[in-house]
């Protein structure tokens, strides 16, 4: 027998606290479609252990890993090598948690930890000060969102057109429940951010501009001119960055005059792990902005008998202060993943940094090359770092992709499985490479795509 603690009083009471008529109102913004009216038909009520484990092992064969297919999968989530040494770190006992320390004088080492991951963000990011983590990129986009709302007194986000989408979801999903405007766009298939396009449409009352970089075709353009139109109209510029190792190579946004950069930080220490859990990163360039940062920032300082330690400095998450000062209600803020993050960044170190994003570069031009001599094949960006966009000639994009996992390679993402329905991105292909490729996955991906095409 299940065990149901709630009697129907009980529910009826909590509902009309809440003021809902009924259970079913607390789904209205979940689309129909994604709903179920009963139990899923395909699945038998009850099956013994050793039954659904063969059948899902069954299930599991027809998937193709990331491991077992020339990989060209990225848009956000990125295959990079992760030294073992990584996880042998991060499941030691005193580590082996996502959770915040409640009680950190008792804390030192995950203080110390995340006050050595903040000083490497904040390095990466270009920016005085960075938090100590957040659930994900999506998110910390919009709590960079919101935080600039703070600090300016306004209400009025500008999106890029090419800021990832799933992006743009959340702080749309968000900004239903603040009041804030925010003013998306679709992007173009061009060579350039249209940077020009977006200073125009910033004006008296936009709180911050919020820009991708790379972007969400891959391309690559300085943000100072950017910076200085939002900051001559009292804005903030936000920069999302879904790609960390591609700040080894290009220049930082905080050095562009960023006010906030967050990003993912998925790309070091953590694997694609099927979607998540992923890692949020926050950093902000003035310091005079610490106290409108969501999150919790880790300092380090020296105890009575004058030996070095570490404290949480700045608490402003409604578990630590009045729920209506919080600027956040981030809690378990993926710290094992800010471990992982902060081991694989030390067994780095600059050098090892910089030599990794050299070599995704150079792995990148090397498939551009080549993919851009199939007929019919076209590469749209004309600055890239490990990812870019090919246009394949009217073709496509989704049906190709599906072709090319058929032949046992993972292709890349179509834009228009990311913007469905948005005319002129349908036979446009995004294709992402690391180090974990090879230039025999290369050519293997050139000779399949030129069958496909053919």
């Amino acid at each position: 027998m299940r065990y149901l603690p709630l009697t129907d009083t009980d529910r009826a009471d909590m509902l009309a606290k809440i003021g809902a008529n009924s259970i079913d109102d607390l789904f209205v913004d979940v689309p129909a479609v994604a709903q179920l009216d009963g139990p899923i038909r395909e699945l038998p009520m009850h099956a013994s252990e050793m039954t659904v484990e063969r059948h899902m092992k069954a299930r599991a064969n027809k998937n193709l890993a990331a491991g077992d297919a020339p990989f060209f999968l990225g848009a956000g989530a990125y295959r990079h090598h992760v030294p073992a040494s990584v996880d042998t770190v991060i499941q030691r006992g005193e580590f082996l948690t996502a959770y915040t320390p409640y009680q950190p004088e008792i804390a030192q080492g995950t203080l110390q930890m995340l006050f050595e991951f903040q000083s490497q963000v904040s390095r990466l990011y270009g920016c005085a000060v960075a938090n100590a983590s957040m659930y994900d990129g999506s998110t910390a986009c919009w709590e960079a969102v919101a935080m600039a709302g703070r600090v300016t007194r306004r209400h009025r986000a500008v999106l890029s057109g090419a800021l990832h989408p799933h992006y743009s979801q959340v702080v749309k999903t968000m900004a239903q429940f603040t009041g804030d405007t925010i003013a998306d766009a679709m992007p173009a298939i061009q060579t350039e951010p249209d940077n020009a396009g977006l200073i125009s449409r910033i004006d008296d009352d936009t709180a911050c501009v919020v820009v991708q970089y790379p972007d969400i075709l891959g391309r690559i353009s300085d943000l100072t001119e950017l910076a200085d139109a939002a900051h001559a109209k009292g804005a903030l510029l936000v920069v999302v960055n879904t790609e960390p190792v591609a700040l080894g190579a290009i220049k930082s946004p905080g050095e562009m005059g960023a006010d906030i950069v967050v990003g993912e930080g998925q790309s070091i220490g953590v694997g694609l792990q099927f979607g998540g859990p992923y890692l949020g990163l926050f950093a902000v360039r003035d310091p005079k902005h610490v106290r409108q940062m969501p999150g919790r920032l880790c300092g380090e300082t020296t105890d009575a008998e004058g030996k070095r330690g570490f404290v949480l400095t700045l608490s402003t998450r409604e578990q630590h202060i009045r729920r209506e000062k919080a600027t956040s209600n981030i809690c378990t803020n993926s710290g094992l993943c800010a471990l992982a993050f902060n081991v694989h960044m030390t067994l780095l170190g600059e050098k090892g940094l910089r030599e990794l994003a050299a070599e995704n570069h150079r792995l990148a031009c090397i498939a551009a090359d080549r993919l851009e001599q199939i007929p019919g094949v076209s590469l749209l960006n004309s600055a890239f770092f490990n990812e870019f966009t090919l246009q394949l000639g009217g073709k496509p994009a989704r049906d190709v992709v599906r072709s090319l996992a058929d032949r046992g390679v993972l292709g890349g993402v179509s834009l228009d499985r990311l913007y469905p329905g948005v005319a002129g991105l349908e036979d446009a292909l995004l294709v992402a490479v690391t180090e974990t490729t090879t230039e025999e996955d290369i050519e293997t991906l050139a000779k399949e795509l030129e069958g496909v095409l053919s």
